[in-house]
């Protein structure tokens, strides 16, 4: 019962509020490095862009969950909660938009063109 007590009183304190912050800040800043070292070390631009994209979105908006649990106010929490519904929106339209234009001029992946056929297997003919 003691233990179950110590809980509670740790979930009162605001204490906790700045370790689950800081948790998130330093997921949110690990996961934007791993996005910047896969840009670094993929191939071909689509799946550069594709470790910028997703990565980055994940780690920036983590970074902004962790900044609203280490933010003094509402009013700032909900300015992150702006930002974060923006970054939601846009990033993935950007991304889409950059790679469209990419194909678009010509840059073919690795795997080269896409024809929109499927794939026959090799027993059908």
């Amino acid at each position: 019962m003691e233990f179950l007590n110590d809980i509670l009183a740790a979930l009162a304190s605001s204490g906790w509020r700045q370790i689950v912050g800081g948790v998130l800040c330093l997921i949110g800043g690990l996961s934007t490095i791993i996005a910047g070292v896969g840009v670094l070390r993929f191939p071909d631009f689509y799946t550069r862009l594709h470790a910028a994209s997703v990565t980055d979105t994940l780690g920036a908006l983590t970074l902004l969950v962790g900044m609203a649990f280490l933010a003094p106010g509402f009013l700032i929490v909900f300015k992150l909660a702006l930002i974060g519904l923006f970054m939601t929106l846009t990033s993935p339209v950007s991304s889409h938009a950059i790679a469209n234009a990419a194909y678009t001029a010509g840059l073919e992946p690795l795997i080269g063109r896409f024809t929109g056929k499927k794939i026959e297997e090799e027993g059908e003919a």
